[in-house]
């Protein structure tokens, strides 16, 4: 083989080369900016970055608008990525919708994560063969365990203030549950509803003399608002528990929930499996079940009631 034809198989091997190296394309439609929500997509990040896959991000943020989500999820479909992922059941509807309305060579596959209840949320009709091109990672929580929290907290609990936006899917399966539950733990329940967060204060106020605590679930419209709600719960001795330990950090009482980073990176994990072929279709939805129990020592002592020794004992952490 002459200079010419080694140079131009050269040519050859080097373009080859640059094709295989070129980044998988990742879509990501983030409902809201919060510290839980902002550790799901760094978890999934720092997974694919460990495994070495190279990926080009296009983050997309819908800041609590589903107008907004519907709009990014078009978009999305639009950016013929090789992977779209959802974080939030809002997001995760939105990008549904817009997938179910797009033609065959625009369908894509997709990844839901932080969503708590994907069949309710119509997102899959099976969880153990979630078909088309959807799967995702659940972050629905053993509601009898954080409600016996609650209660070994604050035992003299009567009425649980329970304090969500109606319209999130997720929230309301949550809500639904404890409903299920209180009879026979000895409590009722008392709603409060926001739809935005700008409501979010006024609905906490409504509780005051209504309910002996107030419950957060995983709820992406009240989280936002979190410091409206503690406001409320200190200037009125009125515990704010959570469901996700991120709002723990920032002044909830306690919390028994997920590690949202690793929710994320558990995500990350079915993320290569997708990108390196396998359809979501025949990867069963996956939940995280190892729980960390977090305390605010601070914020509990300023809501008027003081951590037992037993769960300060067991916490995972403890904000001082």
């Amino acid at each position: 083989m002459g200079r010419s034809g080694i140079a131009a198989l050269l040519l050859v091997l080097a373009m080859v080369q640059g094709v295989a190296a070129q980044p998988a394309v990742v879509s990501v439609n983030q409902f809201v900016e919060h510290p839980a929500l902002d550790a799901v997509l760094k978890g999934l990040q720092d997974y694919l970055k460990d495994k070495g896959v190279a990926v080009d991000y296009r983050v997309h943020n819908a800041q609590a608008n589903m107008g907004t989500a519907t709009q990014i999820a078009q978009q999305m479909v639009g950016e013929k990525a090789d992977l779209l992922v959802a974080i939030a059941t809002p997001s995760a509807q939105a990008c549904a919708q817009a997938l179910a309305k797009a033609p065959a060579d625009m369908k894509r596959p997709f990844l839901f994560t932080a969503v708590t209840d994907p069949v309710s949320a119509g997102l899959v009709k099976d969880l153990q063969h979630p078909g088309g091109d959807i799967t995702g990672v659940s972050d629905l929580l053993p509601l009898e365990e954080h409600m016996k929290m609650v209660l070994t907290f604050k035992p003299d609990i009567k009425r649980l203030g329970l304090l969500y936006n109606a319209g999130e899917a997720n929230s309301k399966t949550v809500v639904a549950g404890i409903g299920e539950l209180s009879g026979r733990m000895g409590f009722t329940v008392v709603e409060a509803t926001a739809a935005r967060t700008a409501d979010v204060f006024a609905a906490a106020r409504s509780l005051v003399g209504r309910a002996d605590a107030i419950f957060i679930p995983t709820d992406n419209t009240i989280v936002s608002a979190l410091e409206s709600v503690l406001k409320v719960g200190v200037e009125n001795k009125l515990p704010v528990f959570a469901a996700d330990v991120d709002s723990v950090a920032r002044g909830a009482v306690a919390a028994m929930g997920f590690d949202y980073y690793r929710h994320g990176y558990q995500t990350g994990a079915m993320a290569e499996r997708i990108l390196k072929g396998e359809k979501p279709a025949d990867i069963p939805v996956e939940f995280q079940k190892d729980l960390q129990l977090d305390i605010n020592l601070k914020y509990a002592r300023l809501m008027g009631i003081e951590p037992p020794a037993e769960l300060l004992r067991k916490a995972t952490k403890v904000h001082r």
